[in-house]
């Protein structure tokens, strides 16, 4: 089973103030809270290095309601746990100038390109505003010049007729230049699991051949 480890208080769900602390609020119920007054939490880099405010990392947590390890399995505790008895939690996050904790989705999918990790939820959430589009999933494909660069694969609307170039000038206009897809592709439908979660791994094996 597994124990809580962070939370958001009574007070984080009372939406009132100026329009900018509204917009603030309202924003941070889409988070994970803060941690647990026993647990600690950060944000690291792939060597493990805490990685400052708003930077996108793996979370990492450690305390009493933390795991322990696995049953019976010592090499993927090892692989879990680290020295120092964080646990790699294997979730993709940043952390806002008040300690909230964000999710930006799971290691296995973020996007690295030339050492910025994008968060693959980020750009399908400004896809998914497009008028156009009636479902979206973006992946890491190879890339010889940044290693790796986003592409999006869509599924346009019934009666709807959408391009490349249209879907990246509306990219533009939302996203930094460094998470703007590099390649879209369309088909007629994403491949689900049982669960309805997008199987992005048969995506990457589908397109992102290179």
């Amino acid at each position: 089973t597994a124990s809580t480890v962070t939370t958001l208080n009574p007070e984080d769900h009372a939406i009132s103030g100026s329009e900018p602390e509204k917009e603030k609020k309202l924003r941070r119920l889409s988070s994970i809270g803060k941690p647990m007054a026993d647990v600690e939490m950060r944000i690291v880099d792939e060597a493990g290095n805490e990685l400052p405010q708003g930077e996108v990392g793996e979370i990492v947590a450690r305390g009493p309601r933390v795991m322990a390890g696995y049953w019976k399995d010592q090499e993927k505790t090892d692989k879990t746990i680290d020295k120092e008895g964080w646990v790699h939690t294997g979730d993709m996050g940043y952390i806002d100038e008040e300690g909230y904790f964000f999710l930006a989705g799971r290691a296995t999918d973020m996007i690295i390109r030339a050492g910025e990790n994008i968060s693959p939820e980020e750009v399908e959430a400004v896809l998914r505003a497009h008028a156009k589009l009636d479902d979206v999933a973006v992946i890491g494909v190879p890339d010889e010049e940044w290693g790796e660069v986003p592409m999006c694969v869509c599924v346009v609307k019934k009666g709807e007729t959408c391009t490349p170039e249209e879907l990246m000038e509306f990219c533009r206009a939302h996203l930094a230049s460094y998470k703007r897809p590099r390649a879209v592709v369309f088909c007629e439908e994403l491949p689900r699991n049982p669960m309805g979660k997008v199987l992005k791994r048969v995506l990457r094996e589908q397109y992102g051949k290179g």
